[in-house]
């Protein structure tokens, strides 16, 4: 089936090279969700082709144009549409871990508005963070991942058991994502977690720091199963430079 984007809002997830001199472009639509387009010549040398490619970054608001028929539209026009975001550090590891998320947990043509929007806000919410303490990207960071499991069909039941009877802050619980949550035994192949660590996750209320990293543990079990043991690459990037000299904080804590 044709498709035909004209003046189209959109976000860059990622750009790579695609056969000899152009571009294979993920980007987030309003629209359209997640699609593929090829920028044909983005690579060439001409002045022209280097402004464009310029253009076709991460976190800068872009309006463009586009058609085809099949998986890939080819990139006709692109303009940008707004002041782009250039996070540093840490934060730059936690937005291309975003970018990743979106790619990995949305298919390709699934038109979510609400994620569009979403993904939106948390940029603006990422370059108001402060710089200490770290448990803010953390906690910004486990807030999306909820959101995004949900508006991609994945949502968690947080504030009730399997059973539907409400949790126990007390109490500890194995959550399994496609069941939810149930009392802990040291049989239960998913993390042990405290029923407050979930009621805060569900109500938005932000955790203590020792909580949070018990959520961290869980968020990444649960989006590993979603991924079916996938690794991410943002993950292994983050995991080399916080090696290095002067590296940063894990783009999940």
């Amino acid at each position: 089936m044709a498709l035909r984007l004209d003046n189209e809002a959109a976000w860059l997830l990622e750009a790579r090279p695609y056969r000899e001199t152009s571009l294979l472009v993920e980007v987030l639509t309003a629209r359209h969700g997640r699609l593929g387009l090829v920028a044909q010549g983005a690579r060439g040398g001409s002045r022209g082709q280097s402004l464009r490619r310029a253009l076709l970054e991460p976190f800068r608001p872009l309006r463009l144009s586009a058609a085809g028929a099949g998986e890939l539209l080819t990139l006709a026009t692109v303009e940008a549409d707004g002041v782009p975001q250039r996070p540093v550090g840490d934060r730059l590891f936690a937005a291309l871990y975003v970018n990743e998320l979106v790619q990995r947990l949305t298919g390709r043509g699934d038109p979510v508005p609400e994620l569009f929007r979403r993904y939106r806000d948390w940029l603006a919410e990422l370059a108001r963070l402060p710089a200490t303490p770290p448990a803010a990207l953390a906690w910004s960071l486990r807030r999306f991942e909820r959101d995004l499991l949900a508006l991609a069909g994945y949502a968690l039941v947080l504030a009730h058991d399997e059973d539907g009877v409400a949790l126990d802050p007390a109490a500890d619980y194995a959550f399994d994502p496609d069941q939810g949550a149930r009392a802990w035994s040291p049989a239960s192949p998913w993390p042990r977690v405290r029923g407050e660590v979930l009621l805060a996750w569900a109500g938005d209320r932000q955790p203590a720091p020792a909580q949070l990293s018990a959520l961290r543990a869980l968020s990444r079990r649960v989006i590993g199963h979603r991924l079916d043991g996938a690794p991410l690459r943002s993950l292994r990037l983050a995991a080399q430079w916080r090696l290095q000299p002067g590296g940063g904080e894990d783009p999940g804590d």
